[in-house]
This record gives structure tokens, sequence and C-alpha cells, in this order.
């Protein structure tokens, strides 16, 4: 501030403290002015938190004003979640709560095999479609059973990536016509396991990945006396799009180079094993966000499949891989989302594949997809309580300032007490100043904790009334953004990010978060989560409202005397097994909601782990631990350092705490 500027405060506070007849003088700071409640209703939450786009039609808000889950759609029946919840925690299960709801799975296997066939029925395809879901997108028990049988009508198969996979897809699939794709890095067991599931009947193709490997299937088929049922994986030149892009192109880690494919083809037809090369496979990466991605690789691997039909290789099926992505946010726009729908998809791995083999005049081929995520994503969904509220923005602050306050706090009083449209530029910036040397003065001793903490009231309360004054100015949207971030609470919520939305921390993947009830009630503050683990990054920090992404979600006023509960959607890809127990916090309680025409069933529950399960996982044994704890107990009374009565209540605690939730319970 100049000097000048000064000595007008200066003039100002005299004169203030003059006109009043004590020697202090007291304001309050305003809550910011919101629209009526009556101008709110549910299709206005539904707008401001986008549920109709990525919801994908399974989840919308009813008339109550809660989320309502609709595995068939708007006609279909439908279950409230506030009132789920509200029951599961009458059942003594306990927030966090991961819900799965096994209907949307087959919802949206029967929309993939659907748009197959409309496609084949539309460009007269004379192949076939049969799918296979990844194992890896999702490996609970769960999750791969409502797969296999909701898949049945359309022989949906498994893509195993690994020997422990395999051997899961081996032990569920009982549809000799349902293919097991054998993917990832392989050693001679894992082979040979393969070859001799051939033998059962099962419709097992391992595909090469390295040319080691192929050389191998043909030793350790020789050595079995059969004919083993191979794929090629081919390295393509097009790459896919958005945060995956790295598992695609000529530096990905798996797949054949052109002439390691042709090397391979002679070395089978020098082995007599020409006829055991049946399926081509690639893939281009996982959420694919474009679809001139994916058409690009799609062309390159027909190409590949007519050639290699040319050099003699009686394929029967195109594997086109995974990359069918899911539509995150609702905007069409970045690695979040998708600028396509399954039907486009559908519709261009068909017609283009059948476009290349039309002009060599080669027979159309079985197509395979290996889409995960598009199957499982959205049929979870975790629901979390908030346990407190920082708020940044108070509904009511009285500030004293007296005559023997510091200099800033009087600059700082001044500014708030003359803020208009006319000078919010100025007095924003002069704020930020003042913020600033108050800080300094403090670090340097020239400032006491007591003047600081009056100087920062003061400055939420000027900057709580500036958002005010800055969301009526067409010139001051910057600063109105600025301060809606600034001014965003803290919801500290009963859920670690690390175990159960990993990828928004490693990835910054951005899952749909909302509130499941009060969604009638205009929502009148703006906060970021933070879950209950000790890190900076347990927190979800970027949200998307009205299709844009924001820094700070909209949420309702904390009633502490009443649960109030959020969602994070579409977790059922990936996030469970890839969850870790950052701090010790493990698997959340999780039920499986069968849904039908008259309500819905709690099908299975899992109960989440206990403090003593999470503790072994590290090496910690219980016995152990009691063990040592009551030896200090017992030396602590021989000490009277503590009486019986305590030491027991401490071993009681102690005890129960081990066989407890890991996760704060009521």
């Amino acid at each position: 501030m100049t000097k000048e500027m000064d000595l007008t405060h200066e003039n100002v506070r005299q004169e203030n403290m003059r006109a009043l007849n004590g020697n202090r003088f007291t304001t309050e700071i305003p809550t910011p002015a919101t629209p009526p409640v009556e101008e709110w209703n549910s299709e206005e939450s539904a707008k401001l938190y986008g549920i109709n786009t990525w919801g994908g039609g399974y989840f919308r808000i009813n008339k109550k004003g809660n989320v309502c889950v609709t595995p068939q759609g708007k006609l279909g029946p439908q279950v409230d979640m506030l009132q789920l919840m509200e029951d599961l925690c009458e059942r003594g299960i306990r927030p966090p709560i991961l819900i799965r709801f096994p209907d949307i799975i087959r919802s949206r296997i029967q929309l993939l095999a659907s748009c197959f066939s409309s496609a084949i029925a539309e460009y007269g395809y004379k192949g076939k479609y049969q799918g296979v879901y990844p194992v890896k997108v999702n490996q609970q028990n769960h999750v791969v059973s409502e797969i296999i049988k909701h898949g049945k009508m359309s022989s949906l198969g498994l893509e195993c990536g690994s020997k422990p996979e395999l051997l899961i897809g081996l032990g569920m699939i009982e549809d000799m016509s349902s293919l097991i794709v054998c993917n990832g890095f392989k050693d001679s067991e894992y082979i040979e396991t393969a070859l001799l599931s051939q033998k059962l009947g099962r419709n097992t193709i391992i595909v090469v990945d390295r040319f080691w490997e192929l050389t191998e299937i043909v030793k350790r088929a020789k050595i079995l006396e059969m004919k083993p049922r191979i794929g090629f994986r081919a390295k393509l030149e097009s790459k896919g799009s958005g945060k995956w892009i790295e598992s695609s192109g000529a530096r990905s880690k798996f797949g054949l180079t052109p002439p390691e494919i042709v090397s391979g083809i002679n070395l089978l037809k020098s082995e007599n094993m020409l006829d055991s090369l049946i399926l081509l496979h690639y893939h281009v990466g996982s959420q694919i966000n474009s679809i001139q991605a994916i058409k690009s690789s799609i062309k390159e691997g027909a190409r590949y499949y007519v050639e290699m039909r040319e050099l003699g290789a009686p394929i029967q099926y195109v594997d086109v891989g995974g990359g069918l992505g899911v539509d995150y946010d609702g905007t069409g726009k970045g690695f979040n989302s998708v600028n396509y729908d399954e039907k486009e998809y559908a519709n261009d791995v068909v017609s283009i594949i059948q476009s290349v083999c039309d002009e060599k005049d080669t027979p159309h081929p079985t197509l395979v997809t290996e889409s995960g995520r598009a199957l499982v994503a959205h049929h979870s969904v975790l629901i979390f309580n908030v346990l407190g509220v920082n708020e940044l923005i108070q509904k009511k602050n009285e500030i004293t300032v007296t005559e023997d306050d510091h200099e800033v706090i009087h600059n700082l009083f001044e500014i708030y007490e003359k803020i208009s449209n006319e000078n919010l530029h100025e007095f924003y910036h002069d704020t930020l100043q003042l913020k600033n040397d108050t800080h300094q003065l403090f670090s340097f001793g020239y400032m006491n904790l007591d003047q600081r903490a009056k100087a920062e009231r003061i400055v939420w309360g000027i900057l709580t009334k500036m958002y005010q004054i800055s969301q009526g100015m067409e010139d001051a949207v910057e600063i109105m953004e600025t301060l809606k971030q600034e001014l965003s609470d803290t919801y500290f919520c009963n859920f670690s990010v690390f175990q159960s939305v990993p990828d928004s921390w490693a990835v910054e993947q951005l899952f749909p978060v909302m509130p499941i009830h009060r969604l009638t009630e205009r929502p009148n503050r703006r906060a970021v989560l933070v879950d209950l683990t000790c890190d900076s990054d347990g927190k979800l920090d970027q949200f998307i409202e009205y299709e844009e992404k924001k820094h700070a979600l909209a949420l309702h006023e904390h009633q502490e005397t009443k649960p109030y509960f959020l969602g994070a959607f579409l977790l059922g890809a990936y996030q469970e097994i890839l969850g870790d127990l950052h701090n010790l916090f493990g698997d959340t309680d999780a039920v499986t909601v069968g849904i039908n025409e008259v309500g819905y069933t709690i099908e299975h529950v899992e109960e989440g782990d206990t403090v003593t399960e999470v503790l072994s996982y590290v090496q910690y044994n219980r016995g152990d631990l009691v063990s040592r704890m009551r030896k200090a107990t017992e030396e602590g009374i021989r000490n009277k350092k503590i009486t019986t009565q305590e030491a027991r209540q401490l071993m009681k605690n102690y005890e129960d705490g081990l066989s407890g939730y890991t996760y704060l319970e009521e």
C-alpha cells in the first residue's frame, strides 16, 4: 500500500474511533446470499451433478429427492438408495458400504450383445460376435459369477492375463462354447495347464505375446500329442487415446512385430501345426476416449487378419481387445469421458472389418471383444457418511476491533467496511497483500497469535463479502471463481481414497460423487472431501458440475444430529483390486443387492476387514499383541501408574479395537 493510502486508512480509523462512544466497534460476517429454497428441485440437482448423463439410465433422482437405482431403466423397478442405506445400517452393516448391483451387470452384458447383434444384422455380416470378460478388471468372485451367469445367452467367456486368472477361468467356465483367452506372460506350467484344459473340452486359446511362448507351446503340444489352439497378438502401430495410450503402439509391452508374426507362421508350417493358429489378437489401451483411435486400430488389425489368411493361417477369430470406454463425467470429452456409445462402437467394429475382408474376398471372422470396464464399472457404488465439517464461510462471526489492535487489522477492517462494486478489484488485491503482511509480521515476531487470528477472521469476512458482490458482476468472473475455491469447506468423510477410489489418486480418474438424498434442497455449501488417512493426497477435490470440472463440490449444510450420505459411483472396474492399506484402512463392508418388481433382496453380505485381519497382512499376530499389552498393564498396576479397574478397561478397549472395523463407527 502507498504512504498516501496508509494515511487515508489512519484518518478513517481515527474518525471512526471518535465517532463511537467507546473504544471498540463490532460487525458480523454474513452468510453469502442464496436464492430461495423453493426455486430448487430434483431436476436442478440432476443437472448440477450430471446424474442423467453419466448415470447411463441406471441412476436417477426420485420425487423424494433421493438417488434411486434403476437397472432396467426408468420404467423398471427401482430402489431408493437412502432407504436402502437406512435398512443396511439397521441390520448392523456399517458405513462406508460398497453396494453392488448385479442386475446392472446383466443389463450391460445384454446391451453390448444386442449392439453387436444389431450391427451384424444391419451390415449383413457373415460372422458372429462372441465376447470375453477380462478377469483383471474385477476378479471378485461375485462379479465373475454374475458375468458367467448372465453371459450364457451370448456365450460370454473370460480373458485371463495371468496364471491365477487362468485357474479362475478353468474352474468357473462350464460352457464349452465360451472362450478362455490366455494373455499375459506365460511360463511352462501356465502353457501346459492351458493345453491340458483343451483335452477336457475347454475352449482355451493361448495367445502368443512373446515369440518364446510359441516355441514352448509347440514343444509341450508334441509331448502331450495334441493340436494346440493358438492366437497371435499383433503389435499395432496404431495408438489408442486417453490416459493409457502407452499400452499401444510399436513400443508397447506386449505383442509380436510383423517379422515375428511371419516367422511364427513359418515355424508352425514347419511343424505341421499351422491349422492351430485360429485367433488374431490386438489391444490399444483401456478407456479409449476417441472413436477415431478405435477405428484406426480396427482397420490396421483387419489388415493383419486378411494378410495372415493369405499366408495360409486359418484364423477364425479376430479379438479387437478392450478399450470400450465409460462416460465417467457426462461431458463427452477428455479421458474421463468418451465421444461415442456402445452402438457406434459395435457398428464401427463390424463395418470396418467387413469392408477390409470384402476387399480381399476373405471370410468374415468371429468378432471377439475384451470389454471389462464397460460391463462392470456401473454396478458398484460406495456410500460413506460425513463425520464433520471445517467451514470457511461462517454463518456468524463477530469481529471486535479496538484501538490497541495492529495497524494491519484496522486496514483490513476498513476494506471490509468499504467494499463495493467500484473498488472490488483494487480491494481484492489489497486484501491479498495485507494477508501476506500478516503472515510476515507473525513470522518475525511483530504480531502475536491473538492478533493474527483476528486478522484472519477479518480476511475471511472480506473474501465472503467479495464473493457476494462478485456474483452480480460480469467483469469479476475470475475473482468469483477464485473465491469460490478459496472459500470451500472441508468435509471430513468416513472412507479411504486409497482403499476405495485409488484411481482418483493414482491417475486422476474422476468418479461421479454426489449426495444420495436432500436433492430437493439447494446445496448451499462448497467443499472438498477428505478421507480418514493421514495423507494430504487423501482427498477428492475434482468434480463435475454442469458438465464443467470444479475443485469443490456443491453440498448441503451438514447437520450434526442427522446422517449425511454421499455416494461415489461407477467404481466397479479396477477399484476393489487396486485398493491398498494406507494407514491400515481395509476393505469396507460390502453387500450385493438384487432388485425385482416388489423391492430388493440382500443377496450377500461381506463384512469389511477387522483390525486384526489388517494387522495380519503386515505380519502382526493378535495373540502376541494382546500378550504384550497385558504385560504392560500388569507392570503399570505394579508400579501404581494405573488402577486395576483402569487396566481392565484399557484391555477391553484394546481387544475390542482389534476385533472392530478399521473405519470409524457410530
